[in-house]
């Protein structure tokens, strides 16, 4: 099967945002598929283009049997609403001829990856013209949270963008989203249960699991390891919330057994900087390796998992898949009734979104309580195992594109 992917971010290693169009590329290429990716140079979370690549140039390469070509954009140094709009419309525009020219290679499938929603027509016409099927994948609906959290204002601009999304989506043979909520807005959007389907996050569960050792980390950031740490670990964006975690620290401050450590790069990393040069029970780590994830999350005696309540039911975080397999609890800022409350209540404490004293006092708990860490943690470690485990989340995702392009899975028509 040829399958060709269309998504601005592609991670040159398995780590960051683009990491999971760069794992199900190199996973679907070892099940013995042909998979060729449009995207963009890296340049996120730290909004800069990375130093391998020049501005304004096209890049052909080959990653893990796949072949990756990448087309120029335009990334501002300090991102807002019309800038973000720009910077994706710049990619759109420059990849335009890639896509086009992958007509003559005519895949079975054109799967695109929103974000960006902007380049999904590119993904559906190109598709059409090459009689493949069409499928759109929505990590967020960023249509929502763009007017949700003020990037985006104005009410006749939101019902043009929104009837234009319900009219794009309605295009596609395909939907797909990252969880059951997601995927009902999908169906108040105007799609039907046919043609959704649930293709959530995973994690690789035997690149993550439970350390039975003291990680490496605590002797490098001088934390000594019978403190609990509490550990943010994801991009450091305003869709997080993040501004709870260095409140709560300041709370904590009496606490001179636990440490509170963020992790990560993004537009709201200076701040926190700020903030955390007079907290000494706070310490700010850069992204981390793909190769250390495992020791970096098993740091962790408890995860945090702060969501702004604009956005807390129209994203679900790809971070909290790595968390659950790392065996450690996780508390999470959102109400009760989302997504992220539905997974986190069997494996951590739920507190109010923006709530930092309730989220000093969540830390406390767990901090004292170390059996129900342990139990919680346990939950966190079987939830992943039996829900978003890599080779299952692929497999289906594998046998539904089968379904798509041949009429039923092919490894079914072979048994």
């Amino acid at each position: 099967m040829k399958i060709l992917l269309y998504s601005v971010n592609f991670a040159p290693e398995p780590v960051g945002i683009g990491k999971y169009s760069g794992e199900m590329a190199a996973w679907l290429v070892a099940q013995g598929h042909d998979v060729r990716v449009v995207c963009a140079p890296p340049y996120y979370p730290d909004w800069k283009l990375d130093k391998a690549y020049r501005p304004g140039l096209y890049y052909r390469e080959n990653w893990q049997g796949v072949e990756v070509l990448r087309a120029p954009l335009w990334v501002p140094r300090n991102p807002g609403g019309l800038k973000r709009i720009l910077h994706l419309l710049s990619f759109a525009v420059s990849s335009l001829p890639l896509m086009l020219s992958q007509c003559v290679w005519r895949p079975d499938v054109v799967f695109t990856v929103a974000p960006a929603l902007i380049c999904a027509p590119t993904g559906y016409v190109v598709a059409k013209l090459c009689n493949a099927k069409s499928w759109l994948h929505i990590q967020d609906f960023e249509v929502d949270v763009a007017f949700k959290m003020g990037l985006l204002k104005g009410q006749r601009l939101k019902t043009m963008a929104l009837n234009m999304e319900r009219w794009l989506m309605g295009r596609f043979d395909m939907l797909s989203s990252i969880s059951g909520n997601m995927i009902k807005q999908l169906l108040a959007k105007g799609r039907t249960r046919e043609n959704t389907f649930l293709f959530p996050n995973w994690v690789d569960i035997d690149h993550v699991t439970p350390l039975k050792t003291v990680s490496s980390y605590r002797a490098e950031m001088g934390i000594a390891p019978e403190a609990t740490v509490a550990m943010f670990s994801g991009t450091l964006g305003g869709k997080q919330g993040l501004i709870v975690i260095p409140e709560a620290a300041k709370l904590l401050l009496h606490r001179k057994d636990i440490v509170l450590v963020i992790c990560g790069n993004g537009a709201f990393k200076p701040l926190l900087q700020s903030m955390a040069e007079h907290l000494p029970n706070l310490k700010l780590l850069p992204l981390q390796p793909f190769a250390r994830l495992g020791d970096l999350l098993g740091m962790a005696d408890i995860h945090l998992l702060p969501q702004s309540q604009d956005a807390e039911d129209l994203v679900l975080p790809s971070k909290m898949s790595g968390m659950l397999a790392s065996g450690r609890p996780v508390i999470a800022t959102c109400r009760m009734d989302t997504e992220i409350a539905s997974v986190v209540g069997e494996c951590g404490l739920l507190v109010e979104p923006g709530n930092s004293a309730a989220l000093a006092q969540a830390i406390e708990k767990l901090a004292d309580h170390p059996e129900l860490r342990l139990q919680l943690g346990i939950n966190a470690r079987h939830y992943a195992e039996t829900h978003v485990a890599s080779d299952s989340v692929l497999s289906r995702l594998e046998e539904e594109l089968e379904a798509q392009v041949f009429g039923e899975p092919m490894r079914a028509t072979s048994a």
